[in-house]
């Protein structure tokens, strides 16, 4: 869950935590990535290789499963426990270099699962793997929790021989706690740095699953999303992310926020190594009634969708909210639409946010209900220290000190006041918030769009521990979120060296085409970059 979003619905918060951090940061605004560069060498061997390139290297011979999955372990230890300090790992696998060596060994005899076979991926530390590693979703809380089993999607990566490398750190609860909480910090993870720029923010809430994979500590990683968790930091990280549609891929053995609009996602260096890990995610769950809507919808390969002229013929609606704000986040926006242009796409100016900015205030009421229930559910059958929110919060009381030493848990508190899902204020909420399923449909079929696209968010703020997170505009992610429906975002270039992401959504299950959109403006654009691991904009 993104905060931003709680920001825009909470005047009286956002506007103090926004002018102290803007004001504190306006020096960086005259700065440029040159101005105070680390003296740090990253000749990593396996820096920006793709899922494909590691598979050709265990085919030739030239590495085996166990020496990637090393050489990622000793990566993690090397950057992101010492050296730049990101704090993206919350916690590595100690039975990972196991795993790889029975993938290894099952090359040898002639079977190789799939494009994942042996790749290392690192997991969101909400997502339960019934292994050693524990399940907190960050939180002092939940540490010591052992999940009995996986998670269905990491049963589901495990069948598709991908070594789970370790758990990845994240807004605590999803970033869920509190209304000024800074975006990557947990109780249990610590404050996770963003690699462009490391006082600069990862965003939320998977921020360590952004920061990871920016930062090369493995090939892929899953992130999960409410509202922004899986685009937002993407974004900022420079990545591919994309959040399926809601029923694509499911939440069973999740630590949820919401019922309505969580879904798991994948987050990467490419489109192409994004499809092949959705193609893994995805399948049918009987005990995740929804995922029952992705059949003969959802599909296990979307390799098919990569076309470099995927673009050729198609209508673009273009966001024009974001044709206005930072003249340096604008100036990428409006190269992206030329680049549109180039390939063969008509565009359309569209105002969706106008629309949806209507609607935004019932999302925090329906997460509200949502996390009450769903919490309440996962921790009854955990066997966590914990088995309710009420025990959550007690907790965190009683533990003040190092739970909560610079921002409390509102979130959980007024989600705790709230009462059952028969409640007809959650009703209202959510059947106003599914509005937005109509709102972009109809823009949609008016103008003839195969796609709308927008800035994903603006580039990252400066972390700050005491006042939260602030907001940089151009956040296009609740029409997706609260419709359940697709967003894939896909790097559009930096501003002073940060990188802002470029969005494409559209209706249920359009996952395939809108990979192959993204795909051809990737191929167009290729404003990937390596990050530098700077410690800050401003001059020494």
């Amino acid at each position: 869950m993104n905060r931003r979003n709680f920001i825009k619905n909470s005047s009286a918060v956002g506007l103090s935590a926004t002018t102290f951090a803007v004001a504190a940061c306006a020096t960086d605004k005259q700065s440029t990535p040159e101005t105070n560069s680390e003296t740090f060498t990253d000749d990593f061997v396996l820096n920006e290789v793709s899922v494909g390139e590691l598979q050709k290297h265990m085919q030739l011979g030239q590495y085996s499963s166990v020496d990637i999955t090393k050489l990622y372990l000793d990566r993690i230890q090397a950057i992101d426990q010492k050296g730049p300090t990101l704090k993206s790992v919350i916690e590595v696998n100690p039975d990972a270099l196991s795993m790889a060596s029975v993938l290894d060994q099952e090359r040898k005899a002639g079977k190789v699962r799939g494009p994942l076979h042996g790749i290392p991926i690192l997991l969101k530390d909400n997502i339960d793997t019934g292994d050693q590693m524990m399940t907190t979703a960050g939180a002092l809380a939940l540490k010591g929790h052992k999940a009995a089993k996986d998670a269905f999607v990491a049963q589901k990566l495990r069948e598709a021989g991908a070594v789970i490398l370790g758990k990845t750190n994240l807004s605590e609860w999803a970033n869920f706690r509190s209304t000024r909480s800074s975006s990557g910090w947990s109780s249990r993870g610590g404050q996770t740095r963003n690699p462009y720029v490391l006082d600069r923010s990862p965003c939320g809430s998977s921020s360590g699953s952004g920061a990871a994979v920016a930062a090369n500590l493995c090939a892929v990683a899953v992130g999960t999303e409410t509202d922004g968790s899986v685009i937002a930091p993407a974004s900022f990280c420079g990545l591919v992310g994309i959040k399926p549609t809601v029923g694509l891929v499911s939440r069973t053995g999740i630590i949820p926020i919401s019922k309505t609009q969580d879904t798991a996602g994948p987050m990467t260096r490419t489109v192409t190594d994004a499809a092949i890990l959705l193609g893994a995610m995805t399948g049918q769950d009987p005990a995740d009634a929804v995922t029952a809507e992705s059949k003969d919808k959802g599909l296990t390969n979307y390799t098919s969708f990569l076309n470099a002229d995927g673009l050729k013929g198609k209508r673009i609606g273009v966001e024009k909210a974001f044709l206005k704000g930072h003249q340096g986040v604008v100036d990428l926006y409006k190269q992206a639409i030329e680049v549109l242009k180039k390939q063969g796409a008509t565009v359309v100016e569209v105002d969706l946010m106008k629309s949806i900015s209507e609607i935004g205030g019932a999302e925090l009421t329906v997460m509200q209900y949502e996390f009450k229930d769903g919490v309440n559910r996962y921790l009854a059958t955990a066997k966590a220290s914990v088995s309710s929110l009420a025990d959550v919060i007690a907790f965190n009381k009683k533990n003040d000190a190092e739970a909560m030493p610079f921002f409390k848990q509102e979130l959980l508190e007024s989600s705790e006041a709230k009462a059952g899902l028969d409640s007809k204020e959650y009703t209202e909420a959510l059947a106003k918030t599914r509005t937005s399923r109509q709102r972009i449909d109809q823009l949609m079929t008016a103008n003839k769009l195969d796609a709308i696209c927008g800035t994903s968010i603006g580039f990252a703020g400066c972390i700050d521990l005491i006042n939260g997170d602030y907001d940089t505009g151009f956040y296009f992610c609740p029409p997706a979120a609260m419709a359940g429906y697709p967003h894939i975002t896909v790097p559009m270039g930096t501003v002073h060296g940060l990188p802002v992401g470029f969005s494409l959504i559209a209706g249920a299950y359009q996952e395939g085409p809108l990979i192959s959109l993204a795909y051809a403006y990737e191929q167009a654009s290729k404003k990937r970059i390596k990050p530098t691991f700077m410690k800050s904009l401003i001059p020494s």
